[in-house]
């Protein structure tokens, strides 16, 4: 008998090349066509199978989903398009409905007239959504006869079986999330109703409906909007700053079979707000439609100020950031063959639709400046002020920043900084008031730990330049102290320190500092939050003693429970400020890397935080009180 060879360490062989087929891929390296198997990999899944439904609308097919969260967090989606064909594939002798749901970019949008345009371009979709379910069931109707096919994890349970009589044409597809793959299974039930908003206005006339039957009274919601994206535009903008002029621009027209879609208005803030989508994917780093969208503003603003004589010499011609300044505005294109950057789509590559916008959108807004004079004045006028505003702005910084730099700018007196000199071992403290910034100073590690004191609430930055930013003490203090610069000037590589802990107290004061805090980061240094570097720490509300035995708690509910289990009367201190604690209390409880608690902040936090800011302390009153009215009854323990 032959002795079996043994495989050499090290060796690389044709034994060493493994061949995944079918949808092990899928399961195998589920990153790769659903981009993470987090909360956001969990909902592209509802995404993925959606996007069959609105591909069938887009076609003319189809003009109702159903969207329903079952109990147990399963997912069915229902539209009344044509079905997926069932009849047998000649080239994968299989049913047609299982050919699409257990193989890899098949499906109708590879060629033909099935399909003029898609989102689902890959074809992976929902053969992916297949593969990474526990079980999945199609149920497809066609020609008055219902057809069902069972799957687990991908693999086909039966063969697809006709079962009776069906009524109007259409696909059902209902799923549940595989656990050993996705590590929490809940769906966010406003993520799935603002992105099935998002798709009701991008596909005009069609109708979704939403049912949430997780709860006790199931909630239901239902979209429909004929005015597309221009109706998107206003519900952008409900809730922000008065728009500076009276009529919103829109147009939708076909160039060389490219459909071209898009709405924009300015309004009296700061923000930029541009929505990109192509095929109705939204493509979250926009793309060749968004930088043609962005050419022919600037272009024909620049020669309308020119023409008018708002605009005196070429070299003072306005800039693509001057003309964006206090923009809300939704591209949407319509593509055959969308050249999408990953699955997960995020940019679209597509050279001709960035010329199709550009010359969509450049001689409607042509039309559009010349129809409305007064607007077209608001308008450029208010880039013209961005402008200057900007120029002022540049030689602000290049005073504080690059001047003080060459001047060797020391950093600031009230800054307790670290030993360590590698950013990625370094922590900065940002502390409320002089009283806890000296507990933290004394009670920190400063091999590693840096605390900065910031005296009362900084600058709201929601309408401030930044000129006027870097004139508060406060904020210059902690810019020259990260070392990144602001603005153009950016540099995230130069951050001296690798986590960035916002610690204020537990009171109302403390939260308005944290979201003023957090606002600036989200408007300012997007990067250093995006990088995964700034957090919140989490000091506790109460000590409680009873004998020896000390407690920290940080909520009301694991106050009492402690209550309960000393069985004793104990002695209860309420911490409403840092300064109250001694430093080696500050320490052990919110400070020590071993015990502390740290909340990471993602963009979504800091954009929410903003975005309450901006109700809170914006010039509308009227979003103010609906959020005191709305939100009013939830507050039981007010600190005044």
């Amino acid at each position: 008998m032959a002795k079996k060879e043994e495989k050499k360490q090290g060796s690389y062989t044709a034994a060493d090349i493994y061949v995944l087929e079918g949808l092990d891929p899928v399961r195998k390296r589920p990153g790769m066509y659903i981009g993470t198997t987090d909360t956001a990999g969990l909902h592209h899944l509802i995404w993925e199978v959606v996007d069959n439904s609105i591909d069938e609308a887009m076609a003319g097919f189809a003009n109702d989903i159903e969207v329903r969260i079952l109990k147990g967090n399963v997912v069915s989606v229902l539209d009344n398009g044509r079905g997926i064909p069932v009849e047998v594939h000649k080239q994968t002798k299989k049913s047609a409905l299982e050919t699409v749901m257990t193989t890899l970019h098949a499906g109708g949008k590879f060629g033909g007239e099935s399909y003029k345009v898609s989102g689902g371009l890959h074809g992976v979709g929902v053969s992916v959504v297949n593969a990474l379910s526990l079980s999945l069931k199609a149920e497809v109707t066609r020609e008055g006869k219902l057809y069902v096919q069972e799957y687990e994890r991908g693999i086909p349970k039966q063969k697809v079986k006709e079962v009776g009589k069906g009524g109007r044409t259409g696909t059902k597809i209902t799923f549940s999330p595989d656990p050993t793959i996705f590590p929490k299974t809940d769906f966010d039930k406003k993520k799935v109703i603002d992105h099935l908003r998002q798709q009701a206005y991008l596909t005009k006339g069609i109708r979704i409906v939403f049912i949430d039957e997780r709860e006790e009274i199931p909630y239901y919601h239902a979209f429909k909007f004929d005015g597309g994206i221009k109706s998107f535009l206003d519900y952008l903008d409900e809730d922000g700053d008065k728009l500076i002029h009276d009529n919103v621009f829109y147009v939708e027209k076909e160039y060389e079979n490219v459909g071209v879609e898009a709405a924009f208005a300015y309004n009296e803030g700061m923000d930029i707000n541009e929505l990109s989508f192509a095929n109705n994917i939204h493509t979250t780093d926009g793309g060749m439609h968004l930088t043609g969208f962005r050419s022919a503003l600037t272009r024909a603003l620049n020669d309308y100020g020119r023409k008018e004589g708002f605009i005196k010499e070429k070299e003072d011609n306005l800039t693509g950031d001057d003309v964006r300044e206090g923009l809300t505005t939704v591209v949407s294109v319509k593509i055959r063959e969308p050249q999408f950057e990953g699955q997960t789509k995020a940019r679209l590559g597509n050279t001709e639709a960035r010329t199709a916008v550009e010359a969509v959108v450049g001689e409607a807004l042509k039309s559009f400046l010349e129809t409305h004079p007064n607007d077209a004045r608001s308008i450029v006028g208010r880039a013209l002020l961005a402008a200057k505003a900007r120029a002022a702005a540049k030689a602000a910084k290049e005073t504080i920043l690059r001047k003080g730099a060459l001047d060797g700018l020391a950093l600031p007196g009230k800054l307790a900084d670290c030993q360590t000199k590698k950013a990625e071992d370094a922590e900065i403290f940002i502390v409320e008031g002089d009283s806890a910034g000296g507990s933290a100073k004394q009670g920190r590690d400063r091999r590693f730990q840096a605390i900065l004191p910031l005296r009362g609430k900084i600058l709201n930055v929601e309408k401030a330049r930044v000129d006027k930013i870097l004139a508060n003490k406060e904020i210059r203090s902690l810019v020259i102290a990260m070392g990144t610069a602001i603005a153009e000037e950016f540099d995230i590589s130069k951050l001296r320190y690798h986590k960035i802990v916002i610690m204020t107290d537990a009171d109302v004061d403390g939260a308005h500092i944290r979201t003023l805090l957090l606002s600036l980061f989200y408007r300012h240094f997007p990067k250093v939050i995006e990088a995964g570097h700034l957090y919140i720490a989490t000091p506790p509300l109460y000590r409680i003693q009873s004998g020896k035995t000390v407690r920290y708690v940080y909520d009301e509910v694991e106050k009492e429970k402690a209550i309960k289990e000393f069985k004793v009367n104990a002695n209860i201190q309420r911490y409403k400020g840092l300064g109250e604690m001694n430093p080696s209390q500050l320490w052990e409880t919110t400070m020590d890397p071993s015990v502390r608690i740290l909340k990471q902040i993602t963009v979504e936090d800091a954009k929410e935080a903003d975005k309450l800011l901006d109700i809170l302390m914006g010039s509308e009153v009227m979003p103010r009180k609906h959020f005191i009215m709305s939100k009013g009854h939830q507050v039981t323990n007010l600190d005044l």
